[in-house]
């Protein structure tokens, strides 16, 4: 068995013949898949860390909206009690006012009742004062006169 130069070259040429084949028809639509799936992959890639970017901007942006949030509550939430403790500060206030006004308007309805009832007295005083001294008198001088004697005596003792 010999080599045959004629089967080794037919061999050479088929491959090299199959080689420029299967570059054309394989190697270069398979090399162009995978550089389209290697460009799509590192695309995807970009995306992915574009996307991660501005997801990380957005939560510090969020973070910060919720901060100031709290913060403005924590501000709505002290104005509010602030208001409110004034508002009770001003009922108390008023309260007391109004409850010092009715004292007072107590203390002068007290003071015309007792100046009512001293009258009343002196009033009661001064009939049995006439009583006794027309009694006593026998009606020497007429009533006019001795009540007026008595409301005197009274004022001066009384006053």
């Amino acid at each position: 068995m010999g080599i045959n130069i004629y089967t080794v070259s037919a061999a050479i040429i088929n491959f090299i013949i199959l080689y420029f084949a299967m570059r054309h028809f394989l190697f270069k639509p398979v090399t162009n898949v995978m550089e389209g799936r290697e460009k799509s992959i590192a695309d995807n890639i970009n995306k992915a860390e574009k996307n991660m970017k501005e997801a990380e901007k957005l939560k510090t942006e969020n973070e910060n909206i919720l901060k100031q949030a709290k913060e403005k509550g924590k501000e709505i939430t002290e104005l509010r009690k602030q208001n409110a403790e004034k508002l009770y500060q001003e009922i108390v206030s008023e309260a007391n006012k109004e409850a010092q006004s009715i004292v007072g308007r107590a203390r002068i309805e007290v003071d015309r009742e007792k100046e009512k009832a001293q009258n009343e007295l002196k009033n009661q005083v001064v009939d049995l004062a006439v009583m006794l001294s027309a009694k006593a008198l026998e009606e020497s001088i007429d009533e006019k006169q001795h009540r007026k004697l008595i409301e005197d005596f009274l004022l001066k003792v009384g006053s």
